[in-house]
């Protein structure tokens, strides 16, 4: 099919691509502003496409509107409390971008960034590439990180994170994308349904920082063991006091091995995926945020509370601050790698 590049704009400078894929049934957009995935078009039960991740036309809405949408975040997506870790008996400060406390790399984190893209027509795939300084933000160590996209005939999306330091440091790479398989601009994703295969989660105090506590999802908001509606629960201000998900699932299996993290439909119009990745966790969001700070996406389209929902399979929010969680730890001479493989298939 081959890969079509245009311009995307020019931040500071810089100049900003686009790339598109295309792959069997599927086709594809990223732009290097971010690594962000901008656009991903997949079929229903009908064969008819829809572009089921929210996103913008422009850089300029890109720069604009807040959470990310289909960004690469790091250098340590998420939250970590304070803004602060020991590391090897170092204390580092971070950037206060969410005060008290340093979320998704800091003010200027990758989610930020231009990378440099490596387009490969054969494999239909684009790599992109991004170098960072010692002291980026306040994190110790130079790093070289990549995330390739690759679309498969399966019907499927990869994605692939690496990163390499000359520091000890830590790297918590995610793709922090907002599904709705009914089509991005088609409202609220309450009735779609989700299954996490994750028995325990992590709960949250101030700050939605995790309190250290591994709970069990049973009797709780949070079980998702068996397939029920994002919605079923999402009202209920007691255990959701935002009415909408923010947390950091504990996924069966182990860390490492790729299995599968959650898999989600759309009865309306039998869209589906699956998440599968090598990482210990996965964090749920329900784009609570578009309630306060409304956004217009591609096309026109109105992005209000619950307009998609994200599914970042990670290392546990504040993780360098925890020892009995899994470390996130890198030391020159190991290489990150976080594989996430997406498979979309119809009901």
């Amino acid at each position: 099919m081959g890969i079509r590049k245009y311009d995307f704009g020019e931040l500071e400078g810089q100049g900003v691509e686009a790339y598109e894929i295309e792959a069997g049934s599927l086709r594809a957009r990223v732009v290097t502003y971010g690594a962000i995935l901008s656009e991903l078009h997949v079929p229903d039960r009908a064969g008819n496409p829809a572009d089921i991740v929210l996103g913008y036309d422009d850089l300029p809405s890109y720069l604009r509107y807040r959470g990310s949408a289909g960004a690469i975040c790091g250098r340590y997506a998420n939250r970590i409390a304070r803004a602060q870790f020991s590391l090897d008996g170092e204390t580092h400060s971070l950037s206060v971008n969410e005060p008290p406390n340093h979320i998704h790399g800091g003010f200027k984190g990758f989610n930020k960034r231009v990378w440099t893209a490596e387009p490969d027509s054969e494999g239909n795939a684009v790599r992109l590439t991004l170098e960072r300084p010692d002291g980026d933000e306040g994190y110790p160590g130079r790093v070289n990180a990549s995330v390739t996209y690759r679309l498969t005939d399966e019907p499927a999306l990869e994605i692939t994170m690496e990163a390499v330091t000359d520091r000890p440091t830590v790297i918590n790479m995610v793709n922090h994308g907002y599904w709705n398989l009914a089509g991005h601009g088609s409202g609220s994703i309450r009735d779609q349904h989700l299954l996490i295969d994750a028995d325990h989660y992590t709960p949250v105090g101030p700050g939605k920082i995790p309190t250290g506590e591994i709970a069990p999802v049973a009797g709780t908001a949070f079980d998702f063991r068996r397939e029920r509606p994002i919605g079923a629960f999402i009202d209920d201000t007691s255990q959701l006091p935002e009415a909408g998900y923010d947390h950091n699932f504990c996924l069966n299996g182990q860390r490492g091995a790729l299995r599968r993290a959650a898999r989600a439909v759309d009865p309306s119009s039998g869209r589906g995926l699956e998440i599968w990745t090598d990482q210990p966790g996965v964090q749920f969001y329900t784009a609570n945020h578009f309630e306060a700070l409304p956004a217009t996406g591609k096309g026109g389209a109105r992005y209000g509370k619950h307009a998609g929902f994200a599914l970042e399979t990670q290392v546990y929010p504040n993780s360098p601050n925890e020892p009995h969680f899994p470390s996130a730890v890198l030391r020159p001479g190991m290489t990150y790698r976080h594989v996430m493989r997406i498979p979309f298939f119809s009901l």
